[in-house]
């Protein structure tokens, strides 16, 4: 007994002092060395660490530039060749004095286009073709100067301001009035580019949750819902500005399928992005929508006051289209321009056929599964 005692506690040591060993090994072996470089960088590329850490970046650089390209569009205003229209009959008394007494003021040069009388003039102003009028006052010793603040409430302003001080400068009698006034509930004019922002940005946040919350909706159901939120979301921006508070008088039909086609334009984009950039599509639609469109709308500084570059680009992105459409139905009934309502239907032409043609690389949408060969039989 004792020596079969003796022989298992033997094997039992050797047990544990071969355990041990193998133990040792091991630590000293694959499973116990520090990883290489190489094994950490996998690891990491595939833990949620790198796409966060990728977000921090982007959000932080997404700041930055956010305010910069509001601060550049906007804090600091600068005429660029305003377009003014100068009625030749009668002539202005002392009109060569007056006009390069403005350009002057303005450190630019007014864009000056002839008309023969006055109606003509205001029929260029009606239509969008000019900023202001210059004219022969009433009795033809000094100048009128009329400005429109529906065209833009700062273009009007800076007009009005100098004309009055070029004319104090000159010794010419000036008139400033303004003939195509702003609503007395929106005397800066913002409402219509407030509104034109709500239905950017709540275009392509309804699209973000629509692949978060209804991830399984095929392509055709996808833009019918995208179609409806931007339906029933264009008339609620509508309601709360004209009905509600009273802001500003709307064209009602008109304003909200201008909205509702900003909506469902500004969704199909970020639809579109998803579809080619996959879970990174935010960037691009940021870009494109908030960070150069919305400074170039020309909704918060009139075009001609925008750095030159914005002034053009922002007539062929969305936002500068709604606010131009929204603008013109406001404050230019009769003098319709077909031109933003192309912007709009082409971007969202565009999108949407980039995402149905595509739409294989859609995250979202289910899969369709196929009969079974008994169950077809």
């Amino acid at each position: 007994m004792s020596g079969s005692s003796e022989k298992h506690g033997s094997e039992s040591h050797g047990s544990e002092s071969h355990g041990s060993d193998r133990r040792g090994s091991e630590r000293h072996g694959a499973h116990g060395r520090p990883p290489t470089l190489r094994e950490r960088w996998e690891a990491y590329k595939s833990s949620p660490f790198l796409p966060a850490t990728v977000l921090v970046l982007i959000i932080a650089a997404a700041a930055g530039l956010f305010a910069g390209s509001y601060t550049y569009a906007m804090a600091n205003p600068t005429p660029h060749r305003i377009p003014a229209a100068l009625v030749t009959q009668p002539e202005v008394a002392r009109g060569e004095a007056f006009l390069a007494g403005m350009e002057k003021a303005l450190g630019t040069s007014l864009e000056l286009r002839d008309y023969e009388d006055a109606a003509d003039a205001r029929r260029a102003l009606d239509e969008q073709k000019v900023f202001a009028i210059v004219r022969a006052s009433g009795d033809g010793d000094g100048v009128a100067l009329d400005v429109a603040g529906a065209s833009g409430a700062s273009v009007a302003e800076l007009l009005g301001k100098a004309g009055i001080e070029v004319g104090d400068a000159t010794g010419v009698e000036v008139t400033v009035r303004d003939v195509k006034p702003l609503q007395k509930g929106d005397p800066r004019g913002l409402a219509l580019f407030y509104i034109s922002l709500a239905a950017v940005i709540m275009g392509f946040l309804g699209a973000i949750q629509l692949s978060v919350h209804a991830h399984g909706l095929n392509p055709a159901e996808r833009i019918a819902f995208t179609a409806a939120y931007a339906l029933l979301g264009g008339f609620a921006i509508a309601a709360a500005v004209d009905w509600w508070l009273g802001a500003v008088d709307l064209p009602f039909a008109q304003s909200w399928l201008i909205l509702a086609f900003t909506m469902f334009t500004s969704g199909m984009v970020f639809t579109m992005f998803n579809t080619l950039m996959g879970r990174w599509a935010m960037i691009p639609t940021w870009g494109v929508m908030v960070l150069l469109g919305n400074p170039s709308s020309g909704g918060a500084v009139s075009w001609p006051l925008l750095p030159s570059a914005l002034g053009h680009i922002g007539r062929w992105l969305p936002p500068g289209a709604s606010v131009n459409a929204q603008h013109t139905a406001v404050y230019y009934q009769g003098h319709q321009f077909v031109f933003p309502y192309l912007v709009l239907a082409a971007w969202a032409l565009v999108s949407c056929t980039v995402f149905w043609v595509w739409r294989h690389r859609h995250p979202g949408g289910r899969a369709r599964t196929p009969e079974h060969a008994a169950t077809a039989s």
